[in-house]
């Protein structure tokens, strides 16, 4: 192939590429399977490594890329990006009505266009001759920050659109409420700090200077403005003309005729709200013809023919009536705020985490005051402020103990961190949080083994630990309230099943601290056995692709602790499966890490990948600086582009089998 046939064909495939990331991601209707589309994909990657020369921004295997940017660049805006005057009320939206027509010079109904106010982070997109130029924040108006790689990581932005125009398009950045929680779930695993809100979560990711932290978050984005070149009459036709370029719309705008339509329109979003997969915080309301918004103009900081109408944020008013401590199952004590039963979005609520002493002491809480909770997540509710000026003068400070509440052991907080830890690993709380984690759907999934279960059986000393369950008997289980002889044998026949979950279940059932799901299967993939993993070293663990030196330590911290290993070899008496699924025998492949790229002639690559695991060594599905070797199989990919610049050690198919012929 030629370079002008290899031309033609790049550019059908970026068209064709485009028009299917379109219908995925903006119109939800896709009409290839997930295999053609990576088909298509593959096949324009592969020719442009043939002719890099080809490679142009806008492709769609450019959005991931680039090396971490030290900082970002200020971007000057083509014209102010203005903040909208809220109006909180019907009163306040009613005079914003009359201002309005009072400034058109027309008595009778203005037409509006009313839209959902997305919580998000404000962007700007130029592009020029259709292609996507740079991307920015909305800064302080003028100027904002040039975030354009990270921008290009959201699958509904386009990077080149249907024609080949000058175009400014505004919108907002926003994470879906699921991927939210998610992802504060993972965060909270690892013990770092959790995001406030989906609006947080959004904007961190964006102004992430690394572009792949971004891309590894499940942005979104609606526009809801354009600077084009095209002759329309009202912004209705704006939003249509950029839907029709290909920019994705919020489906929900609605045209309203006169302000009791856009207070209808107010009100049912207020009911629906909850049910969106993302964050509204009100609506947005512009007169909808352009002529009008031209004549009514703007003042210094917003716009005349535009208002936002918040909603009152899910906040409820009520007392702290008690502040305790929960102590979680690697000792971390947590205070928690007991509070006067409220309403707040659709339940009642008795209880607001306090996450730590730090944060007490920051917002000033004290026992009896007045004060905010908000939702954060799904789980409990926050304590967003005190209502300072309801103080009576007996409102009580709040004191982490000393002591575990539970067992009286020593409280200790760690130099340098927010949390404090009860010193005893058998505490009965800690005992109990370690078994529930154990039984979870993620980790060992003993389907009948509910926390309620948990703190009974411990209670009655049944069980001291996760150990203990593969001993119980159906006589013990029935021995206990409301168990009849059926649900105590589906209990036992549930724990029975759990003894051959995979080891990567095992590894994230021990609770290790700042090992999550990914992690454990890492480590499963790199040691296949718990002996492997227990005997490993800081700087062994730190050479995995993915596990930092604080997993490392944690690692080995937790195996150097007596009733730990006490707790695996008792796990192992009770059958527990403790190595992978491969058949132990030679280990010539331990401590190398393998990446398998394009096709395989002698077997698919997840055969090959077990096979690595059997014979000690490791597969990833990235290629890093700690990779020994890359497998080239027929028309390989980018992996093999990557291991050339890192000066991994490539191998042929034939090699390959060569290597591991004696073994397989």
């Amino acid at each position: 192939m030629n370079l002008s046939e290899a031309k033609n064909k790049i550019e059908k495939l970026r068209t064709a590429i485009h028009h299917h990331d379109h219908l995925y991601y903006v119109m939800d209707n896709p009409e290839i399977s997930d295999q053609a589309y990576d088909k298509l994909f593959k096949e324009l990657r592969e020719l442009e490594k043939q002719f890099p020369a080809l490679i142009i921004p806008s492709s769609p295997t450019q959005r991931v890329g680039g090396e971490p940017l030290k900082k970002f660049k200020a971007v000057m805006h083509k014209s102010p990006l203005l903040s909208l005057d809220n109006v909180m009320n019907e009163e306040d939206l009613l005079n914003f009505d009359r201002r309005v027509r009072e400034g058109l010079g027309k008595p009778l109904d203005v037409e509006y266009v009313c839209e959902l106010k997305i919580d998000g982070l404000a962007v700007s997109l130029v592009y020029k001759k259709g292609k996507f130029h740079v991307g920015s924040t909305r800064g302080d108006g003028i100027r904002g920050e040039d975030i354009t790689q990270n921008l290009k990581t959201i699958k509904a932005m386009p990077l080149e659109l249907s024609e080949e125009k000058e175009v400014e398009a505004r919108g907002e950045v926003y994470l879906p409420y699921d991927e939210f929680v998610k992802i504060n779930e993972d965060r909270k695993e690892k013990e770092e700090s959790l995001f406030a809100n989906p609006r947080n979560a959004a904007a961190g990711s964006v102004r992430q200077l690394d572009p792949k932290v971004t891309a590894s978050r499940p942005l979104d984005i609606f526009i809801y403005y354009g600077l084009v070149e095209k002759k329309l009459k009202t912004h209705f036709e704006v939003l249509e003309y950029l839907k029709e370029l290909g920019f994705k719309i919020n489906p929900k705008v609605r045209v309203c005729h006169g302000i009791h339509a856009v207070l209808e329109y107010i009100m049912e979003w207020d009911e629906k709200r909850e049910k969106l997969p993302y964050e509204i915080d009100g609506i947005v309301v512009k007169v909808n013809h352009l002529d009008d918004q031209r004549k009514l103009g703007f003042t210094a900081r917003a716009p005349r023919w535009a208002a936002a109408y918040k909603y009152p944020p899910m906040q409820a008013e009520t007392i702290i009536e008690d502040i305790t401590v929960q102590v979680g199952r690697t000792g971390a004590i947590t205070p928690v705020a007991h509070l006067k039963p409220v309403h707040l979005a659709g339940v009642m609520v008795k209880r607001a985490t306090l996450h730590n002493e730090d944060e007490i002491r920051r917002k000033e809480i004290r026992i009896k005051d007045h004060v905010k909770v908000q939702r954060a997540g799904e789980v409990i509710p926050e304590v967003v402020e005190v209502i300072k000026s309801k103080r009576t003068g007996h409102e009580k400070e709040f004191h982490m103990p000393k002591e575990c509440p539970v067992c009286g052991a020593k409280v200790f907080r760690p130099e340098g961190e927010a949390i404090a830890r009860c010193t005893n690993a058998a505490c009965p709380a800690q005992v109990k949080e370690r078994i529930r984690h154990f039984t979870t759907r993620e980790a060992m999934d003993v389907e009948h083994v509910g926390p309620a279960l948990v703190d009974q059986l411990v209670e009655k000393g049944c069980i001291k630990d996760a150990s203990d369950l593969y001993s119980l008997t159906k006589e013990d289980i029935t021995k206990l309230p409301r168990m009849a002889d059926k649900s105590a044998q589906n209990v036992i026949d549930s724990i029975k099943v759990s003894l051959d979950r995979p080891l990567d279940r095992l590894i994230y059932a021990l609770g290790i601290r700042m090992v999550g799901r990914r992690t454990a299967q890492l480590l499963a993939d790199h040691f296949n056995d718990i002996d492997a993993l227990a005997e490993a070293s800081e700087t062994e663990l730190s050479k995995i692709h993915e596990v930092g030196p604080k997993v490392a330590e944690s690692v080995v911290t937790f195996f150097k602790q007596k009733g730990n290993i006490h707790l695996i070899d008792n796990l192992k008496k009770a059958g527990v499966r403790v190595e992978g699924r491969g058949v132990r025998g030679p280990q010539p492949l331990k401590d190398k890490t393998f990446v398998f790229t394009g096709g395989l002639s002698s077997s698919s690559r997840p055969e090959a990948e077990e096979l690595v695991r059997k014979l000690g060594g490791s597969a990833s599905g990235s290629v890093s600086k700690q990779t020994d070797f890359v497998v080239a199989g027929a028309e390989p990919g980018s992996k093999y582009d990557k291991a050339k610049k890192l000066g991994v050690k490539i191998l042929t198919e034939e090699e390959w089998m060569k290597m591991v012929k004696k073994y397989a």
